[in-house]
């Protein structure tokens, strides 16, 4: 077989970098070796025509055969296999001049859709595939990676993952839809609040005021406990319809007194203080603490959450991709 597969791909290179009737036909005795159950021989050749597509600059070749190779070790539950193809699609990318695109930013989402929720190489393939979305713009990833990243964790039922990456996409509405599904599964009655005004402020530490504001208004509307509004029975969903029209008008004066007037309600969650603070810099130029009241874990969140300390090496700061806890 390898023989074969092998002669296929000197054929294919003979007509030249972008023959892809020669790699059709690679593929295509590839898949017949895994069809018959030689997984092993079939993973060690799609390694070697990789690593040979590789050096011989055919960047796209290897890509396509690595993806197509490792959806076909999935649909054979070859979970491994199809962990290590996968590496190799990202490997492909991280040394080619290829662009982001939403292509390819489907292919790896849907890579990950497939690979076993508890399986380290999980872990490993998001934060590369994160890093090199970024494409030199950032280190925590491109939006709309997160947004795919988001939705399959919202299957999975994984909720907490799936906040994580709905807060660094654009897409409130998909992020209040799961928040609902969320607290109406598995919080409780009374802290349905909690759930929207937790995604607001961290919204709006990101700076991202639009999907703070689409989150608060799809998720007031849509969740079967809150009554309508505004106002709302609940003092909390008020401070934060109350806070998104501050930030829109600037005026320190509103947003202190607004503080000042909740703090009953902003004492629920001792990290909403925080938050706070940090909305406070970034919309109504209040300046920055000298030091933070919370250290630890707690301080680690916020520096994460909020992208502190953007000046320094994206290399070290590479935990950022990771998803993380934020209750």
């Amino acid at each position: 077989m390898a023989a074969a597969i092998m002669a296929a791909e000197q054929e294919a290179a003979k007509g030249g970098g972008r023959n892809r009737g020669g790699v059709q036909r690679v593929e295509g005795k590839l898949r017949a070796s895994v069809e018959k159950g030689d997984y092993y021989e079939a993973h060690q050749m799609y390694r070697t025509l990789f690593f040979r597509y590789m050096s011989q600059g055919k960047h796209a070749e290897a890509r396509e055969l690595m993806y197509s190779g490792a959806l076909l070790f999935f649909s054979h539950n070859q979970q491994n296999s199809a962990a290590d193809l996968s590496m190799l699609v990202l490997e492909s990318l991280e040394k080619s001049d290829a662009k982001v695109a939403d292509d390819l930013l489907e292919n790896l989402a849907k890579l990950f859709s497939l690979m076993d929720p508890n399986s380290p190489e999980r872990v490993a393939f998001v934060s590369r595939a994160l890093k090199w979305s970024s494409g030199g713009s950032g280190k925590l990833g491109h939006p709309k990676l997160h947004q795919l990243l988001a939705i399959t964790l919202w299957k999975e039922q994984n909720y907490s993952e799936s906040r994580y990456h709905f807060l660094h996409s654009t897409d409130g509405e998909g992020c209040a839809n799961m928040l609902v599904e969320y607290s109406s599964s598995r919080g409780y009655r009374s802290e349905v609040d909690m759930f929207v005004a937790q995604a607001v402020l961290q919204f709006l530490c990101l700076k991202n005021k639009t999907s703070a504001s689409v989150v608060f208004t799809t998720y007031t509307q849509k969740h079967p406990s809150i009554e309508k509004g505004p106002p709302f029975v609940q003092p909390l969903l008020n401070f934060i319809w109350f806070l998104l029209l501050a930030v829109d008008g600037g005026k320190l004066t509103v947003f202190t007194v607004l503080c000042e007037q909740y703090q009953p309600s902003l004492k629920r969650d001792p990290m909403y203080n925080e938050y706070l603070d940090r909305i406070g810099q970034l919309f109504f130029g209040v300046p920055p603490k000298q030091t933070s009241s919370y250290g630890g874990l707690l301080g680690n969140l916020l520096n994460s959450l909020m992208g502190t300390g953007e000046d320094d090496d994206t290399e070290d700061g590479q935990e950022d991709s990771s998803p993380i806890e934020l209750d």
